[in-house]
């Protein structure tokens, strides 16, 4: 029970942590999906779920900007818990990350980047109203209180996404049971799945780079992805 704990716990900080890289503290990159999500899984004990969740994700949410008042789907949360939830999930089977696994925790988590945009939008509004008050706490010379109003602009960043991935890796436990129940056909349809998910990822990358020939890059993306992954699919197999 201590290790469920640990791992949730480590879920939580690399959460929060990667939610402020991603807005308000060095941004870096380290936020990006390829990166939170790889990280997660070496916290976790699963690297190979961290990383296939983490470039999938990459190449699904490739592209996103903030476009003046529209915000994108939040492509950090969306990684670190789908990433976290197939990493304690891959540990309650005991059996090890297989690409089922990894098709099962995106079906159930790709949500997390609306939910995630609706908590950027509210937390806009919070951050928005402390930067004002810390701009009239500067202008009148008060540089602690403005700088204290910008620490507590942040936290808030930490402690929401930190707590929704924590319990995402928490929901991973609790879905061992719904993994063992499935039939076997479902379990192979699900890992077949999984290269139909990459192959689609591929060709929104490409076709979302807007070059002159994004169609046959998209499809030549798919095919190569795809054949990739059937081939590791087929090795693991033997």
């Amino acid at each position: 029970m201590s290790v469920v704990w640990t791992q949730v716990a480590l879920a939580g900080l690399w959460g929060g942590l990667v939610a402020l890289e991603r807005k308000a503290f060095l941004q870096a990159m380290m936020s990006r999906p390829l990166v939170a999500a790889t990280v997660m899984g070496a916290l976790l004990d699963d690297v190979a779920s961290g990383l296939a969740i983490g470039m999938l994700l990459e190449l699904f949410f490739l592209g996103t900007a903030n476009l003046g008042a529209a915000l994108p789907e939040n492509d950090t949360l969306a990684a670190t818990g789908t990433s976290a939830a197939a990493a304690t999930l891959s540990a309650a089977t005991g059996a090890g990350s297989t690409p089922a696994i990894w098709s099962l925790a995106v079906l159930l988590f790709i949500g997390l980047g609306r939910v995630g945009r609706k908590g950027d939008r509210l937390l806009e509004g919070y951050t928005a109203r402390l930067a004002r008050v810390a701009l009239a706490s500067a202008e009148a010379g008060n540089i602690t209180r403005a700088m204290r109003q910008n620490l507590w602009g942040m936290w808030p960043h930490f402690a929401v996404y930190g707590s929704l991935t924590a319990l995402c890796a928490l929901l991973g436990f609790f879905i061992e049971p719904l993994l063992q129940a499935l039939p076997p056909v479902v379990v192979r349809g699900l890992a077949w799945a999984w290269p139909a998910m990459a192959s689609v990822a591929a060709a929104i990358a490409a076709q979302g780079s807007h070059a002159r020939r994004a169609p046959l890059f998209a499809g030549l993306g798919a095919a190569v992805v795809t054949a990739s992954v059937v081939c590791v699919i087929l090795l693991e197999g033997r």
